[in-house]
């Protein structure tokens, strides 16, 4: 009888080991899920020789890395040390320079706008009707030059009556003299027969009562006529004023007059500007304010007159500084003998100014500044550093101008570094400055 199925795969099937399940049958206990089915190997071990190597790679990886970082690193610091040590004991190595004065004067350029020597606006006097203008806008016109009339028939008529006034003041004088005269005549009558006992003395009162009054009624005829010869002068002017001249001789801006427009005392009618010279107002910054002075040259410049320079000097300065923009007002006269240059026109005002007080030019490498301010680093007659405060007016680029602080024979350390503090030695190479460009203007 042959054997089952079942039977000859358990013979095939090894001994189960301890700790593993042996495979139920298909009738016996469930099989777990997290069964193989078979048993895994023993781990492999690695060899002595594969340890070994790992070993040797590892130190000479280490061995690697001290060399490349620790060794030069430490060698620095023996540098650094060393240097240290000769630094303390010979100094700090510097080059010194001694400041330049600058002598050059100060260029610059302001903004300006052109206005008139003289500007006025011309109103009529005299009330009534414009008869007729002589001139015209652009007109050039000379002082006491005829502008235009007026006809002022009201103004006529006060002078016919005020004439009559006067003459009858007159005449009232007149009067009052012949009866101061007769009274007084009348008075030495009565003084020679009152002695004589012709008249009384009550009659020579009364003659010497009337003798004042008569001469007081003169004197006040004399004011009357005094009165109307100042009217009839009063309206002469008037008269006069009918007819409009020039105040000053200029040119004619603008005519606001027409015939046959009723003019008054507010009334305006001409407008007259003097364009030469003419004036351009520039503001001068604080620190140049103190180097300007009268009769000083400042040439201007127009865009639309390219490549030409029109000739102007400083004629007065306002004396002292605006509150608000710390600028000082200076005017400038320009000749105009063409009227080339326009009221409002935009200018350019170049002024050449010497500086306030001396200044010193030195390299920008030489400053300090650190939270105790603004210094320098020079080398004293020992050879030490020592630090002085200085303030800097400019910054030029290739230099500084320092404008306090410094005497003009000091010793400066060229290039500034952490190493200058106060009391260190030094090693001081004597060599010039390096070369100090000129500063733009």
């Amino acid at each position: 009888m042959s054997p089952s199925p079942t039977s000859s795969t358990s013979k095939n099937l090894p001994p189960p080991q301890e700790g593993t399940t042996a495979h139920a049958h298909s009738d016996g206990p469930e099989t777990p899920h997290d069964d193989l089915g078979f048993d895994l190997p023993p781990p492999a071990k690695p060899g002595r020789g594969k340890i070994f190597a790992a070993i040797i790679g590892f130190a000479i990886v280490l061995g690697v890395l001290f060399v490349v970082g620790f060794v030069p690193r430490y060698r620095n610091k023996a540098a650094l040390e060393k240097e240290s040590k000769e630094t303390g004991t010979r100094g700090i190595r510097v080059q010194v320079a001694k400041p330049k004065v600058k002598t050059s004067d100060r260029s610059l350029t302001l903004p300006g706008s052109i206005q008139p020597l003289e500007e006025t606006i011309v109103y009529a006097r005299a009330a009534g009707y414009a008869r007729k203008w002589e001139v015209d806008m652009g007109a050039q016109v000379k002082e006491g030059q005829l502008l235009a009339e007026i006809d002022a028939p009201e103004v006529d008529q006060q002078m016919a009556q005020a004439r009559a006034q006067l003459a009858q003041s007159e005449a009232a004088r007149l009067q009052a003299q012949a009866n101061n005269g007769f009274a007084n005549t009348d008075l030495e009558r009565y003084k020679f027969l009152t002695p004589q006992g012709v008249t009384s003395k009550q009659q020579l009162d009364e003659k010497q009562a009337k003798s004042e009054v008569e001469g007081a009624n003169v004197k006040a005829a004399q004011s009357a006529v005094d009165a109307q010869k100042a009217n009839v002068n009063r309206l002469g002017q008037l008269q006069s004023f009918t007819r409009v001249t020039a105040p000053f001789s200029g040119t004619v801006v603008a005519r606001m007059i027409e015939r046959g427009a009723l003019v008054g005392p507010a009334t305006p009618l001409f407008k007259i500007a003097s364009l030469d010279p003419v004036r351009v107002f520039v503001q001068v910054p604080q620190d140049l304010a103190p180097s300007v002075h009268v009769d000083m040259p400042a040439p201007v410049s127009l865009r639309e007159y390219a490549g030409r320079v029109f000739e102007g000097k400083i004629a007065r300065t306002s004396g002292a500084l605006d509150p608000m923009t710390r600028t000082l007002s200076a005017e400038v006269r320009v000749p105009n003998p063409k009227n080339e240059l326009l009221t409002g026109m935009y200018a350019q005002v170049a002024i050449t100014l010497p500086t306030p007080h001396k200044v010193y030019e030195i390299p920008p490498g030489a400053l300090i500044t650190d939270s105790q301010g603004v210094h320098l680093a020079v080398a004293t007659e020992e050879s030490k550093v020592h630090l002085i405060s200085v303030v800097v007016e400019r910054d030029t680029g290739p230099t500084l101008e320092i404008s306090s602080g410094l005497t003009g024979e000091e010793r400066i350390i060229t290039l500034a570094s952490p190493q200058l503090i106060e009391g260190a030695n030094l090693e001081v190479v004597e060599a010039p400055a390096p070369p100090v460009q000129e500063a733009k203007k």
